[in-house]
């Protein structure tokens, strides 16, 4: 058990407490993925709503029904799975007979469109995802100027870019089974991965609580490797010039921190941006929720917009 820290919050303390994702209806994911079908080739791709379900286990069930190898089945990211999400899936099928996606039977999976292509869906294609929230209790509604006010700051100034808490898995269990990897232990494939990303995405958030301490989470410093919004494109700052400054008080650019190397492992140093944009925000009061829908770049986590707003009552980590 590895016990998180409370990160530091830009916005202050929040606003009251909540519950969140009490039904997977009250906490929608929808991925962002524009793509123009060739409608031939050797990939079906399959657009899928699934609810209580990961993403890993929904790509199983696919590989099993057209009876191909896990590998052949590609997504383009991990989904909550306590949530209602929608997303693509290509599975490799050369031949394009012999499977007849109209009878999939597989609980929580519904699929809502089909198209052939020619190339298999690669992780990291979408360019993100919206999501809709309720967030319930009592005190919502006491508190609803507030919380729409806390809301209209963040999508003026952004929010610090952490790792939500699915990353670190059920009482923070990814980050001991990564320190376990890097102390030798043998575990399969995925295993290694989720556990060493959470070794860096922990030693990451850290670091973005310090600059957020520091008030300079959403400042350029010179020195710092800056990311042009929306894309993975980074450059270094030599020097932080009014043209720079202005270009990321508009969000145009942000600082980036480190994901650092983990030599023992041969994982090498990459960047994460230190902010992110929150694009899209809506909210409207229900007469038992607030609810909430706003669009994040991908690799960004709602829950670390939600918890700039609220505290949270019930939240289930992924497993």
């Amino acid at each position: 058990m590895t016990t998180l820290p409370d990160w530091a919050r830009a916005s202050g303390a929040p606003v009251c407490a909540c519950r969140i994702r009490g039904e997977p209806a009250d906490f929608r994911v929808t991925e962002v993925l524009h793509i123009e079908f060739s409608d031939d080739g050797e990939h079906d791709w399959l657009y899928i709503e699934k609810t209580g379900a990961n993403t890993e286990w929904v790509a199983r069930q696919l590989a099993r029904h057209a009876d191909v190898p896990a590998r052949d089945v590609g997504y383009a990211g991990l989904k909550d799975r306590h949530a209602v999400t929608r997303q693509w899936f290509s599975v490799r099928r050369p031949s394009g007979e012999g499977t007849d996606w109209g009878v999939l039977d597989v609980e929580g999976v519904t699929l809502l469109e089909q198209h052939r292509h020619l190339r298999k869906l690669k992780r990291g294609a979408h360019r993100g995802n919206t999501f809709c929230i309720a967030l319930r209790g009592d005190d919502v509604r006491t508190h609803r100027d507030e919380l729409v006010e806390r809301l209209q700051v963040l999508a003026g100034q952004g929010v610090p870019n952490y790792f939500g808490e699915q990353r670190f898995g059920r009482d923070g269990g990814n980050v001991a089974l990564g320190e376990a990897v890097l102390a030798g232990r043998r575990v399969s494939r995925n295993q290694r991965s989720i556990g060493l990303s959470a070794v860096r995405s922990l030693q990451f958030n850290n670091a973005l609580a310090a600059r957020v301490v520091e008030g300079t989470w959403n400042r350029l410093l010179p020195g710092d490797v800056a990311n042009l919004d929306g894309s993975g494109s980074v450059f270094d700052v030599d020097e932080v010039t009014p043209e720079l400054e202005q270009r990321c008080a508009d969000l145009d650019v942000h600082p980036c921190g480190a994901l650092p190397a983990l030599e023992a492992a041969g994982v090498k140093a990459a960047s994460r941006p230190l902010r992110m944009r929150v694009t899209g925000l809506e909210w409207e009061l229900a007469p038992d929720a607030l609810w909430i829908e706003f669009r994040l770049g991908k690799g960004s986590f709602a829950t670390s917009v939600l918890r700039e707003v609220v505290g949270f009552t019930s939240l289930r980590p992924e497993k």
